[in-house]
Parts: C-alpha cells; sequence; structure tokens
C-alpha cells in the first residue's frame, strides 16, 4: 500500500516521499501489513478556509485523510494534494516543517494515529 511520508532532512527541510507498506496474503480476509503499534488516536475536523501556516508535526503520527482535500507544502517548497482515502505518515517532528491548506473549500474529516 503506498503512502505518504513527511520527513526532515539531514538540512533541516522537510520532504516528502511515496513509501511502500508491504502486505501479505492472509487469505479469505485480504492482505495485510505487519502490526504497527500507535499509542492513540485522534479525530479532527477542518473548515474549509482551513491554511496553517509552516509547523512541525506534534508527534510521528498517520494522518488518514477521510473526505475533503488538503495541500502539504514542505519547507523546501514541494506540494502533494492529500486527497479522500490517502495517508500521510508525518514524522517531521523537527526542523522547519510544513504548511497545511485546504484546496477545495469544504469541511475535512481526518483521524490522526499518534505512534511511538
Amino acid at each position: 500500500m503506498q503512502i505518504t511520508r513527511l520527513y526532515t532532512g539531514n538540512d533541516g527541510e522537510s520532504y516528502n516521499e511515496e513509501i511502500n507498506i508491504p502486505l501479505s496474503d492472509a487469505g479469505d480476509i485480504g492482505r495485510l501489513s505487519d502490526k504497527i503499534y500507535a499509542t492513540g488516536i485522534i479525530f479532527r475536523e477542518t473548515g474549509g478556509n482551513y491554511d496553517y501556516d509552516f509547523h512541525n508535526a506534534p508527534q510521528r503520527q498517520f494522518i488518514i485523510n477521510l473526505d475533503g482535500e488538503i495541500e502539504i507544502e514542505t519547507s523546501c517548497g514541494q506540494k502533494k494534494i492529500l486527497k479522500a482515502g490517502n495517508i500521510l505518515l508525518a514524522e517531521d517532528i523537527t526542523g522547519r516543517g510544513h504548511r497545511t491548506k485546504s484546496i477545495d473549500g469544504k469541511k475535512r474529516k481526518s483521524i490522526f494515529v499518534t505512534l511511538e
């Protein structure tokens, strides 16, 4: 399963890359990844005018976008659009960070799964 990873490079800038979460055949129930241990879950809703200037992720976390569309801009200028169903692994907890803004003008629902 392909997801977007947001991370801090050695230069202190945030970058994004596509990574693959390996899935293995689990028979009738489909394909599963290995277990990833989480510390919590947060439900979030933001308005259609959401525009949050450069910031760091508060901790390592998966962000599962349920609806709405956002643009993530890294401090090095990369831009990535996340749509409904996309998953982001936010790991840029240091450095210059990233900017997040709504691009479709609609309310957005997402789930944050915090990691150790």
